[in-house]
């Protein structure tokens, strides 16, 4: 069995795209995000779309918020293809704003509220973002006209003296005349995510609506999803994977979106008895936790049909713990990136231990190719660097040409994943090209943590390794030479925490006085600080 599909596979057809790309596409598919957005409307008003806490809103109820804060924006002068970020937790204020922007062809650029303020400048200005909408508990992170001039407009959600109340914003919006629907083009760019780079600077991905349109649907067949699904929304709504493997495919079937509390694994599962929740994606260390948690066993989670993990490969032992306390359930590997708006390949509905370790097969508009460095394809099981094409993988990076030209072939994204294909068409991943770690699903690329160490008085040299976790898969280890080994390891917390994302700073350490393994070239040996990372160094 190659591939397992809870749905038909659509029909499809070779379509050409962005200029010299041709690839196979479902012939039915959404022309925009906003159109998911509006058809879910349009079938299914009185249906929950959101829920937070004990709040709800039908679709028409949360359509009317959209409609307002869309009248509100044009109001304030933002416009078709004006960039406005979202500096927003998960909320049902993300949602409304991000569809109010659709509707008014603005692109919306999701940063993740763990950014710190130098990391949130850096990102409005590469993408001269006209407006920023933001959550009162991160006003300070927020960036101030001198450090971010393009700004035209500061919104926030709850009370603060930094922006205009988002209440406003809406109340402005419901007193003016409304807004028409602006049309946009499918190879538009509706979104950009930012991943981070290897230079340390963050790339913005630009997510097109045919992008979107086409993950939505692999995930729609290949999951079986319905409006009658109701989804748990626990990973950040900033990630590609809760943005669009959650919320925006929850949208396209109409479903329900239940946003949930931050996730601690008994109210976890409390929440998903109250929702009656049937779809979610953790990774790995989430379930983990799930099996460690009494309440695994005295919650009613029958409706739980699907769970999807990812950024992490799932342990054996906790594949068949699960199975036997929640025999309901489906696991459901995925495979995916920013890059390529989500999923890329996914797994058969986990039953057979034999393919635990794979990554599943290539969806079927996905287009997956294994190529050694010289850029040749190579056989059938040998080991390569995966280069993903599709209509799903975004037509590059904003405003950074040099990127792109490293990063792109022909339309196919260089994952900087070495994985192999078996016979049967499934996909595993070996090792990695690229000097990245992934900790709990989260990309953190060693240099901008190298070079944040660097600067730090005393240290000569600092190189970053992933030390192996069985929650979280990789946690972050630095090995720092400095002839001071006395540095205080608390103040260099500190410094990173400064301008890293929480999760990139080091959570242990290796200090030597003499310098860092090198080879001829003069390159830092990972693989011996890795191998040799719980021997004196």
């Amino acid at each position: 069995m190659r591939y397992w599909h809870a749905k038909p596979v659509p029909p499809m057809r070779k379509e050409a795209l962005f200029g010299d790309r041709l690839f196979d596409c479902f012939v039915e598919r959404p022309q925009s995000v906003y159109a998911i957005w509006q058809s879910a409307v349009e079938r299914y008003p009185a249906q929950e779309a959101v829920t937070f806490a004990d709040q709800r809103w039908t679709y028409a109820r949360a359509h009317q918020e959209v409609v307002a804060l869309a009248n509100g924006l044009a109001g304030e002068g933002i416009g078709r293809g004006d960039r406005v970020a979202l500096v927003m937790g998960n909320h049902p204020q993300f949602i409304f704003s991000l569809m109010a922007l659709q509707r008014i062809g603005a692109i919306a650029v999701p940063i993740g509220g763990r950014e710190q303020r130098p990391g949130i400048a850096y990102m409005l200005n590469q993408c001269e973002a006209k407006g920023i909408l933001f959550d009162a508990d991160l006003a300070e992170r927020i960036p101030d006209r001198s450090d971010a001039p393009s700004l035209r407009l500061r919104a926030v959600q709850g009370e603060c003296d930094a922006g205009m109340c988002m209440a406003a914003l809406r109340q402005r919006g419901m007193a003016s005349r409304t807004m028409d629907v602006v049309p946009v083009e499918a190879e538009d760019t509706a979104i950009i995510l930012y991943t981070s780079g290897t230079t340390g600077s963050p790339k913005g991905a630009m997510l097109t609506h045919l992008n979107i349109a086409h993950s939505v649907r692999h995930l729609e067949f290949s999951l079986g999803l319905g409006h009658e699904d109701r989804m748990a929304l626990c990973l950040p709504i900033s990630h590609v994977s809760g943005l669009v493997t959650l919320l925006l495919t929850t949208l396209h079937v109409g479903a329900t979106c239940a946003i949930a509390p931050a996730f601690k694994a008994d109210a976890f599962l409390a929440f998903m008895e109250r929702e009656a929740a049937t779809y979610t994606l953790l990774v790995p260390a989430m379930y983990s936790l799930c099996l460690l948690s009494p309440e695994l066993a005295t919650r009613k989670l029958g409706a739980w049909r699907i769970g999807g993990y990812g950024g992490a490969p799932m342990p054996v032992s906790a594949i068949e713990a699960l199975a036997l306390a929640l025999p309901n359930l489906g696991l459901v590997n995925a495979y995916g990136a920013t890059e390529t708006a989500a999923p890329t390949s996914v797994s058969p509905v986990v039953s057979d231990i034999a393919h635990a370790s794979s990554i599943g097969a290539p969806l079927p508009c996905v287009d997956v190719r294994v190529m050694n460095d010289d850029g040749i394809e190579v056989p059938c099981g040998e080991e390569g660097e995966l280069w993903i094409g599709g209509p799903m993988t975004v037509p590059g990076y904003w405003n950074n040409p040099a990127a792109n030209r490293d990063s792109f072939t022909a339309g196919y994204w260089h994952s900087g994943d070495i994985g192999r294909m078996d016979a049967e068409g499934f996909l595993y991943i070996v090792d990695r090209k690229k000097d990245m770690l992934s900790r709990g699903g989260y990309k953190i690329y060693s240099l901008e943590v190298e070079n944040r160490l660097m600067a730090y008085p005393g240290v000569i040299e600092a190189a970053i390794v992933g030390k192996p976790c069985p929650v979280l898969g990789e946690r972050v280890h630095a090995f720092i030479h400095a002839p001071d080994i006395a540095i205080d390891e608390a103040a260099l917390r500190r410094h990173c925490a400064e301008t890293l994302t929480d999760y990139k700073v080091p959570e242990s350490w290796t200090w030597s006085a003499q310098p860092l393994p090198r080879n001829a070239n003069g390159k830092i040996l990972k693989r011996s600080l890795r191998d040799g990372l719980l021997k004196p160094l």
